[in-house]
């Protein structure tokens, strides 16, 4: 469970904290350091339909992809939380 708070909190910040969106975006490995093994590595390959299935709100999980991070964007995103 404190995954999943740790991922929508990381989906709020990279939404209103440009810096922290920036170093995101520069060093996504050093970014999910402190997250479990599975939940980094699903962070990294923009699996947002298995962070849903985790718990984390789909509201929040977009933010990953209007933001431009770990590879995702609006239309990808479209197609990784319907598969």
């Amino acid at each position: 469970m404190m995954a999943v708070f740790a991922v929508e909190r990381l989906c709020h910040r990279i939404s209103h904290d440009p810096a922290y969106r920036d170093a995101v975006r520069s060093d996504p490995v050093a970014a999910v350091a402190g997250f479990p093994p599975e939940v980094r590595a699903e962070l990294l390959s923009g699996d947002v339909l298995a962070l849903y299935h985790r718990g984390v709100h789909p509201v929040l999980l977009v933010r990953l992809a209007t933001h431009r991070v770990f590879g995702l964007t609006p239309e990808l995103y479209g197609r990784r939380i319907t598969s």
